[in-house]
C-alpha cells in the first residue's frame, strides 16, 4: 500500500514542511532570498525536462525575496505566507505578468489588475514564482509538461505544471483549477496533496471562465497541512463572484493540524464509472480498506447517481460553449480538436436538459447528507489508475467530476503504488463547508499510513 512518494530531489530548505518551513521564514531561521534561490537552482536544473513553467524569470523571483527579507527586518508584522514560493496557473491574472490561457492567441497578453486569489497572496507576503503550465484553455489537450515520477507518463492536466512544479520541489505551494478532475487527477498522477474546496469558497475573479457552475480554485503541497496553509489564505467574499458568499473566515490550519476527537470513519464508494479502475486500483483499495478495519465500511450511491457524470458534462459543455464563444468566432482554426468537440457538443444542448442537469445536483446532495451523518469521509480512487504511458491523454476524470459537480469538498493524498512504481492518491470526499473537518481527516490518512 505504501507510496508515499516525496518530491524528486527534495533536498535543502525547500524540501521542509510548509508549516516548519512558515515558522523558520516568520522568525529569520530561513531567508526568503535562500529559499527563492533554493527554487531557483531546482527550477533550472529540472524545467528542460518537466517544462512546468509557462512563465518564470529568476530576476523577479529574486525581487521579491530581498523585499521580504527586507520587510522582516524591518520588524513589522509579517503575512501568514511571509517569503512561501507559490506557482500560479496559467489561466489566473497577475498584473503585468503573462497570462497566455494555454493558447497561442493569448500569448503575451498581461492583465492590468491582479485576480483575487493573487491580491491575497501578496497580501499575505507570497512570493509569486511564475506562471504554471496549463492545457489549452484549461481543457483535455495535453501540454507539453511532464509527469517528474516519470517523463514517459502524463502528469494529467488541467493543472499540469502546478502538481509537477510541486512533485519535482521545485516550489513548496502552487494553485490550481478543477472544472472535472483537474486538480485531484494530476495531483493523484504526480504523487502530491490536492485539495479542491467547496464550491464558492476561493473567488474566481481574474481566471478564466470555462463552466462557472462547475470552475473550482484549488491548490497543491506535499501534504494536506501545506494544502491548508495555502487555501486558508484564499479562501473570502468578491462581490464580482457572485458564487461566493460573506462568511466567517475558516480555520483551516488550526483545524487540520488538530486531533480528531474520535478516530475517523471512512465509507468505501464504488462511484460511477467504478468498472473502468484497473486491477492495481481495485487491489489496493481493497488492501486500504482491510488496513482500516472498522474505521471503513463500504457503501452503494443510489442509482441516481449514474446520472451525474452525463449532467456534469452537459452543464460544462454549454457553458463551455458560451464562456469560449470568442475563440469559437475569432480563433476557431487555432482551436484543439478536444476544445472544438467539446464547443459544438454544447452548441447542441437544449435549455431543458441544461436546466435539468442543474436541478440533479440538488438532489445528489440530499443524498450525501445521508451519508456524511455516519462517516467522516468518503473515500475512492482519484483516478482510475496511475498516470498512463505516453504524453497523449491527460487521463480519465471519471473519478473527480461527480464530486465537482456536487461542489463538495475533495482532497487526494498520495498513499498508494502502482505495480510499476508510480504513485495513485486516495480522494477523501467531505460535506459542504467542513473543509477544515475534511483536511484533518485527510492528515489522520496521511500520518497513520506512515505508522
Amino acid at each position: 500500500m505504501a507510496a508515499k512518494a516525496k518530491p524528486s530531489g527534495a533536498a535543502g530548505v525547500r524540501a521542509l514542511p510548509v508549516a516548519e518551513l512558515r515558522n523558520r521564514l516568520a522568525s529569520g531561521a530561513v531567508s526568503a532570498v535562500d529559499l527563492a534561490e533554493d527554487c531557483i537552482a531546482r527550477i533550472e536544473a529540472r524545467e528542460h525536462e518537466v517544462q512546468a513553467w509557462a512563465w518564470f524569470d529568476a530576476e523577479y523571483v529574486r525581487q521579491q525575496a530581498r523585499a521580504m527579507d527586507a520587510y522582516r527586518i524591518s520588524g513589522r508584522p509579517v503575512g501568514a505566507l511571509h517569503g512561501l514560493p507559490v506557482g500560479i496557473k496559467d489561466i489566473i491574472d497577475v498584473r503585468g505578468m503573462p497570462t497566455g490561457n494555454g493558447f497561442e492567441p493569448d500569448t503575451g497578453r498581461k492583465p492590468g489588475r491582479d485576480s483575487f486569489v493573487v491580491e491575497r497572496l501578496k497580501a499575505a507576503g507570497a512570493i509569486i514564482m511564475g506562471k504554471t503550465v496549463t492545457t489549452e484553455l484549461a481543457f483535455m489537450h495535453p501540454s507539453q509538461t511532464r509527469n517528474p515520477r516519470n517523463p514517459d507518463h502524463t502528469p494529467g492536466g488541467s493543472s499540469a505544471g502546478s502538481a509537477a512544479a510541486i512533485a519535482d520541489g521545485m516550489v513548496p505551494l502552487a494553485i490550481g483549477t478543477q472544472t472535472g478532475g483537474s486538480l485531484i487527477r494530476p495531483a493523484s498522477f504526480c504523487g502530491v496533496t490536492g485539495f479542491k474546496p467547496t464550491f464558492g469558497s476561493i473567488p474566481r475573479r481574474g481566471v478564466l471562465p470555462q463552466s462557472p457552475s462547475l470552475d473550482t480554485l484549488g491548490v497543491f503541497a506535499a501534504d494536506p497541512t501545506g494544502a491548508a496553509i495555502l487555501a486558508e489564505v484564499l479562501y473570502g467574499h468578491d462581490g464580482e463572484d457572485a458564487d461566493t458568499a460573506p462568511a466567517p473566515h475558516p480555520r483551516l490550519y488550526d483545524i487540520a493540524g488538530s486531533a480528531p476527537p474520535l478516530k475517523p470513519v471512512f465509507a468505501f464508494a464504488q462511484v460511477p464509472g467504478w468498472e473502468t479502475a484497473d486491477q492495481d486500483t481495485r487491489d489496493a483499495f481493497a488492501e486500504l480498506a482491510d488496513a482500516l478495519g472498522e474505521g471503513g465500511f463500504h457503501i452503494e450511491l443510489p442509482p441516481l447517481f449514474n446520472d451525474a457524470l452525463a449532467a456534469r458534462q452537459r452543464i460544462h459543455f454549454a457553458e463551455m460553449a458560451r464562456c469560449y464563444h470568442h475563440y469559437w468566432r475569432d480563433a476557431k482554426d487555432h482551436l484543439s480538436d478536444e476544445v472544438r468537440a467539446a464547443i459544438e457538443e454544447g452548441n447542441s444542448v437544449l435549455a431543458r436538459d441544461y436546466l435539468s442537469a442543474l436541478d440533479l445536483k440538488t438532489v445528489l446532495n440530499a443524498g450525501l447528507e445521508e451519508i456524511f451523518e455516519r462517516c467522516d469521509a468518503i473515500i475512492c480512487p482519484a483516478a482510475v489508475g496511475p498516470a498512463p504511458q505516453g504524453l497523449g491523454s491527460t487521463g480519465d476524470p471519471v473519478f473527480n467530476g461527480l464530486w465537482t459537480f456536487c461542489g463538495t469538498p475533495a482532497v487526494t493524498v498520495p498513499l498508494l503504488a502502482a505495480s510499476n512504481g508510480l504513485p495513485m492518491g486516495v480522494q477523501l470526499i467531505g460535506p459542504h463547508g467542513n473543509d477544515g473537518r475534511l483536511l484533518r481527516t485527510a492528515r489522520w490518512l496521511f500520518e497513520w499510513a506512515d505508522q
